[in-house]
């Protein structure tokens, strides 16, 4: 299905962003190719304003923000495929990658972890352990007049 006929790029059941928030540029990519790899523009860069989307709520856009941290510059996501030879497969590709990494940074977090102490065994153990290295270790060293 060619992309301007399709609705949009599907992240979640709820979530759904319009084509028209996503923007492509192309450029030629390294790696194999044959004579093509030198005029064929194969390599996708795939953008998307995070910032000024309208199907985000102010929460969802916070979460992504701040879970995206550095990847996201300027309020704008870019995600980049050129492990393909063919430029269909890099946008299907690029397209992915962006779907994968927004629903992963929307996921809710997850339960906060309970705090445990050690078991008096494993302390036990623990201790043990450092008192056989070093009592390996002084055995190691030269003797002392």
């Amino acid at each position: 299905m060619p992309d301007d006929a399709r609705p949009g790029l599907r992240v979640t059941s709820a979530l759904v962003v319009p084509e028209a928030e996503l923007s492509w540029r192309f450029s030629r990519s390294s790696g194999p190719g044959g004579q093509g790899v030198n005029t064929a523009d194969s390599r996708v860069e795939l953008s998307w304003d995070v910032a000024g989307s309208a199907v985000l709520t102010a929460v969802q856009r916070a979460r992504v923000t701040e879970r995206l941290g550095r990847r996201v510059v300027g309020g704008v996501l870019t995600v980049a495929a050129s492990e393909h030879r063919a430029q269909l497969r890099n946008r299907d590709a690029a397209r992915a990658r962006l779907a994968a990494l927004v629903a992963d940074a929307l996921a809710p977090p997850g339960p906060r972890r309970r705090a445990t102490r050690p078991t008096r065994g494993s302390v036990q153990r623990r201790l043990d352990a450092k008192k056989q290295r070093s009592g390996t270790k002084r055995l190691r060293r030269p003797p002392q007049d």
